[in-house]
């Protein structure tokens, strides 16, 4: 095989695919059988059946018992607007993940104190096995699980304090700058990065997606004149949401 060219089950798998983004193949129509597949394209059945392998590996058709392969509909991914804004005081701060005024954000969550693994410590600046107040929050969207974020917050920080509870007290459910900023923290900056992974199962199950589904996971850690005060990592469905950034340039 020549320098760029490709397997001819992946240029049987290309072809396909551009027809079901094209839409000659529409959702719920069923993909053309292994027969069929090796007679249009003069391939053989183990080649029709690796390129069928591809599709549904990319998510892009499902198997259905008894009745055969057929393209999934696939989701208009929403955004989730990243960017310097700060909701005003006391304002829901589920705000600033949504980039439309009509969503209407929820979120459930709980609190426990937990010994700092040594990745978490690492990020906040603290030792492995110093006390944090780890949260966990399952945040919805008009009612549909739209993501999954765990926060720790060292509690050499906020033990204590009246936000030593995030969700509890005279500023339960308000920002991390806002409490962080009632006990004498001044938030700063932020650091964010974002990456991918497949999901872990106990979060596709919260969020509605199946085993094998890609996450995208955002690690953001708030700073006061340099010194960590909160990390979190916030997971999303990669097929069903996008991160977006607006950042000023000055």
């Amino acid at each position: 095989m020549a320098f760029g060219e490709q397997p001819a089950y992946l240029r049987v798998a290309s072809d396909l695919r551009q027809k079901i983004t094209d839409g000659a193949l529409p959702p719920h129509t069923r993909l053309p059988s292994q027969a069929r597949i090796r007679e249009e394209y003069g391939v053989s059945d183990t080649v029709a059946l690796e390129a069928r392998k591809v599709l549904m590996a990319e998510g892009l058709v499902e198997g259905r018992s008894g009745s055969g392969t057929y393209v999934k509909e696939r989701p208009v991914p929403r955004r989730i607007a990243r960017s310097g804004y700060r909701p005003p005081a006391g304002a829901n701060p589920f705000r600033q993940e949504q980039s439309e005024d009509s969503a209407r954000g929820t979120w459930e969550s709980s609190s426990e104190q937990d010994a700092a693994a040594a990745d978490i410590a690492a990020r906040l600046g603290i030792e492995p096995g110093d006390r944090v107040m780890r949260t966990r929050y399952l945040f919805r969207d008009g009612g549909e699980p739209m993501m999954v974020s765990t926060s720790w917050e060292p509690l050499a920080v906020t033990g204590r304090t009246p936000v030593m509870l995030p969700e509890e007290g005279p500023l339960g459910g308000c920002g991390v700058v806002e409490r962080m900023a009632a006990i004498g923290f001044v938030v700063d900056n932020v650091l964010e990065e974002v990456g991918a992974r497949r999901g872990l199962a106990e979060e596709l199950m919260e969020l509605g997606g199946v085993p094998g589904h890609v996450v995208m996971v955002l690690e953001r850690t708030y700073y006061a004149s340099g010194r960590p005060v909160e990390t979190a990592d916030v997971v999303v469905p990669a097929d069903r949401y996008r991160i977006a950034y607006h950042l000023s340039v000055k």
